[in-house]
């Protein structure tokens, strides 16, 4: 094809979990081409999988994303299908030259995108990768040694003096094609059918798009961040930055974090070194996702595999799920997920140690659910966090370290503040927050803020001694062997 030819045609911007125009290295890249650019989006058999929560805040990203690229003389195409597929036939369509995308890093990401790149070049088609949905891309960060790193505290060290990529202004312009192609509707999708009568209540939690993360970042760090690392346990306060919704779904990019992080820090903000901490947290369970994708799906310690944990679906499980276990803390956690789509870090550690210590259930039992009922949800920081809590992960907390969700509560939330925001039995006037949990739960749960408070379901000294007991069998076998 000649140059002349190829001058007017477009190369296709594939949108995954980049939805911003700010730090956006394809985005910069394409537009530095200085030829129109298709923004696209593919909703293909890796995001058909998302759980409902999951999904359901995709939908509302991809919504908001349009009207931001509408109000910049762009649109955002939707086509539904095999990715390989719809980008040979939009490649067709448009006569496109390029497609340029931002890089994930699980495994089936890693298995598409590579079988795509492979495919389009034969094509002719230029097919390039970048990065942007992590500080350091995951082979980059190696121990002395030259391999992957095990545990985080080494890792904090590598990588704290590096230098991340500078940040990227938003595009002045987004050049348009002649001509586009045709666009699925995104109500015919329906993103969010699997929420049932959760959709209202998550929605009014949920602060979509890219604005809406550089505010809460900024208000983060003029004011909350100054108490970060001490308060941030505390679940009834607003002591966190609330960016894990944003950061999931690339509304916000870790190096604007990283950056005006340590602004802050240069600036003595207390708590802002702590905050840049957890964002290189987040950094390492990449890294480990990346070298190690099995944590995804299995012990990432084998010594595990033979360890006494229960996978099938009790009586007890479910009453996890619906915040039914009679133990406060655990309780308004759970319910909390299921109203906002979110769950405060130290619940989510609470509630984890009750479910694979106290009831001696598998980690993935928990993972799975989470999946399913977090709009914050990340493959990697879900995955690790479970892992770490249960014992069988890299870096994990020991087993033996069984959190008491009456110990904490009295620790965390003293004043109950927390547990009356969303338990609503017993409570004369209980909240809306409390209240909503029964409007979004499904009719066949049966539950009212009227019925009884749930009995505690386990005895936490029995279900400890019970827990312990088990790591000691283990840990014989293991010797034994």
């Amino acid at each position: 094809m000649s140059s002349q030819a190829t001058a007017g045609a477009p190369i296709i911007w594939w949108i995954r979990r980049d939805l911003r125009l700010a730090d956006n290295p394809a985005l910069m890249a394409a537009v530095e081409r200085g030829t129109p650019i298709l923004p696209l989006y593919i909703l293909d058999a890796e995001d058909e999988k998302l759980g409902a929560a999951p999904k359901f805040r995709l939908g509302l990203g991809l919504e908001h994303f349009a009207k931001v690229l509408a109000a910049r003389g762009s649109r955002l195409v939707l086509r539904r299908g095999d990715a390989l597929k719809v980008l040979s036939e939009v490649v067709g369509e448009t006569g496109a030259v390029a497609v340029y995308w931002s890089r994930l890093y699980d495994p089936g990401a890693i298995e598409r995108d590579t079988k795509v790149k492979e495919n389009l070049k034969t094509q002719g088609i230029e097919a390039k990768s970048f990065g942007g949905r992590l500080l350091f891309e995951p082979w980059t960060v190696e121990t002395k040694a030259g391999g992957m790193f095990r545990v985080y505290t080494p890792f904090w060290k590598a990588v704290r003096e590096r230098e991340p990529a500078a940040l990227l202004p938003e595009p002045g312009k987004i050049p348009a094609p002649d001509v586009w192609p045709d666009s699925d509707d995104l109500t015919d999708w329906k993103m969010g059918a699997a929420m049932r009568r959760g959709a209202d209540a998550v929605s009014v939690h949920c602060r979509v798009g890219e604005s809406a993360a550089l505010n809460r970042l900024d208000e983060f760090l003029d004011g909350s961040v100054a108490r970060y690392k001490d308060l941030r346990d505390f679940p009834a306060l607003d002591a966190t930055s609330g960016l894990s919704e944003n950061l999931a779904w690339g509304e916000i990019s870790p190096h604007r974090m990283w950056h005006l992080g340590q602004r802050a820090m240069e600036q003595s903000r207390k708590g802002a070194e702590h905050f840049l901490k957890e964002v290189v947290w987040r950094e390492f369970a990449y890294h480990l996702m990346y070298h190690t994708p099995e944590i995804l799906t299995r012990n990432w310690r084998a010594e595990w595999d033979s360890f006494g944990w229960r996978t099938e679906t009790t009586p007890e499980v479910e009453a996890w799920k619906r915040g039914q276990t009679g133990y406060d803390f655990v309780d308004a956690a759970m319910r909390e997920m299921f109203v906002t789509g979110k769950m405060h870090n130290r619940a989510r550690m609470i509630v984890a140690s009750f479910l694979t210590k106290h009831l001696m259930v598998h980690w993935k039992v928990g993972m799975d659910w989470f999946a399913d009922c977090l709009v914050d949800w990340d493959p990697a920081s879900n995955a690790m966090g479970w892992q770490w809590t249960a014992g069988s992960g890299p870096d994990a907390a020991p087993f033996f370290r069984i959190y008491n969700p009456e110990g904490q509560i009295d620790k965390f939330d003293a004043d109950r503040r927390y547990v009356r925001r969303w338990i609503a039995e017993g409570q004369r006037n209980p909240p809306e927050t409390a209240l909503a949990f029964f409007d979004a739960t499904p009719l066949d749960w049966g539950l009212s803020p009227d019925l009884p408070r749930a009995k505690p379901l386990i005895d936490l000294k029995v279900g400890r001694e019970r827990a312990l007991d088990a790591y000691s069998a283990n840990r014989k076998v293991e010797t034994a062997g």
